[in-house]
């Protein structure tokens, strides 16, 4: 079994080395890449005033956010789901970099690099030279993001676990066992199929068909049967 979490961060700015937090965390669960509708998802109080060019991309304000837990207070479930899987996230070194000195101020260790999977850095190679934004991928893919009317962490890692699996080549790890096991009882379509073996059937024409076949050639100015032996 191969566990991931999805995780976006949306925060108050730019740059947690001049004060800015994390306003909120988001994490969805996959196994084998599908998702297994185990989310983790929580608003925290930042513990600071919101920008309002920040607001305008989140939604969020500072009266919105007095009285959400701090971040410390969220830290051990956050951990908890987390465990040590790999973590996907778009962008992926924006958000380690915010969750590195929110875990700082915790006293708690970061995640280790070795977990981060970024998703931008999988586009780009995939895509060089192309738009590989969050939207611009889940145009590409024909992934609707028509809800995506601003940035949302929880439906942010719902549209990202789907181009996740796009760029993991848009198969699921599974998918074949079930359809070669359904395919023997119930599709025409067989994988994996036994061996068939078949009794050679020579067609041999009648006097008849060979009487109509040169009256037929007869006709023909040199044909080419003529210089073919029987």
């Amino acid at each position: 079994m191969s566990r991931t979490l999805v995780l976006d961060t949306e925060t108050t700015g730019l740059d947690p080395a001049t004060g800015d937090r994390v306003l909120e965390v988001a994490a969805v669960e996959l196994v084998n890449l599908v998702p297994t509708g185990q989310t983790f998802h929580v608003v925290i109080d930042p513990e600071r005033d919101v920008p309002e060019e920040a607001s305008r991309i989140h939604g969020f304000t500072r009266e919105m956010l007095i009285g959400k837990p701090k971040f410390a207070e969220i830290l051990p479930a956050l951990l908890e789901f987390l465990d040590d899987d790999p973590i996907v996230a778009h962008n992926a070194s924006f958000d380690f970099n915010f969750l590195d000195h929110e875990f700082k101020r915790a006293g708690r260790p970061p995640i280790p690099r070795s977990r981060m999977v970024d998703t931008l850095m999988l586009a780009k190679k995939r895509f060089p030279g192309l738009p590989n934004s969050l939207d611009a991928l889940c145009r590409r893919y024909g992934i609707d993001n028509s809800m995506r009317t601003s940035h949302n962490a929880l439906l942010d890692v719902q549209l990202l676990a789907q181009v996740y699996l796009e760029l993991m080549g848009g198969k699921q790890p599974g998918f074949e066992l079930a359809t070669a096991r359904m395919a023997k009882t119930t599709g025409p379509v067989l994988l994996e199929a036994e061996p068939v073996h078949r009794t050679p059937r020579p067609i041999i024409p009648t006097e008849a068909e060979l009487a109509t076949h040169a009256a037929f050639v007869a006709k023909l100015k040199e044909p080419i049967w003529a210089t073919v032996e029987g």
